[in-house]
């Protein structure tokens, strides 16, 4: 595959206020390794190849474990997720594939039941992030792993 253009290059104040939101979530009321679980269950329902690769391996830089990594496509169906973590998911999957009348006031209050009004804003700004990340990547056919050594993912020891 060959990226099509370099949007980093071509519009880099654009980038460089995405990569500032995505900074933000450093200071989320989320832990990281929620945001690990929800940037990668994103990128796997819009079928972002760069962004799956890169997160996967961040998620395993951070001390995620890897049988959590293989059945996250699996989550409902899985034992090895808290109730926090799988409110994340479900908002995370709405919001990813947001349905034709909106979210479903039963699927909103089962994610308030584990998130409080900050947590929940500040997730979905982090959903809104990976699925911005997830369409430039996609639209612009980035490689996966091609940025692994930039973003200092080579250490995953993944290859």
């Amino acid at each position: 595959m060959t990226q099509r253009i370099n949007y980093m290059q071509q519009s880099p104040e654009f980038v460089k206020k995405l990569m500032e939101l995505s900074g933000a979530e450093n200071d989320s009321a989320i832990e990281q390794s929620i945001r690990d679980l929800i940037h990668i269950r994103a990128s796997q329902l819009n079928g972002c190849g760069f962004c799956l690769d890169m997160h996967m391996k961040e998620a395993k830089i951070h001390g995620e474990r890897e049988l959590r990594l293989y059945h996250l496509s699996i989550w409902r169906e899985s034992s090895l997720f808290t109730p926090r973590e799988r409110a994340a998911l479900a908002w995370t999957e709405i919001l990813t594939k947001l349905p034709e009348h909106g979210v479903p006031d039963d699927v909103y209050n089962r994610v308030r039941e584990q998130l409080s009004e900050k947590e929940l804003s500040d997730l979905t700004f982090s959903i809104m992030a990976i699925n911005a990340w997830n369409r430039i990547s996609i639209g612009f056919k980035s490689e996966p792993g091609s940025a692994d050594a930039a973003f200092g993912l080579t250490k995953a020891g993944l290859s």
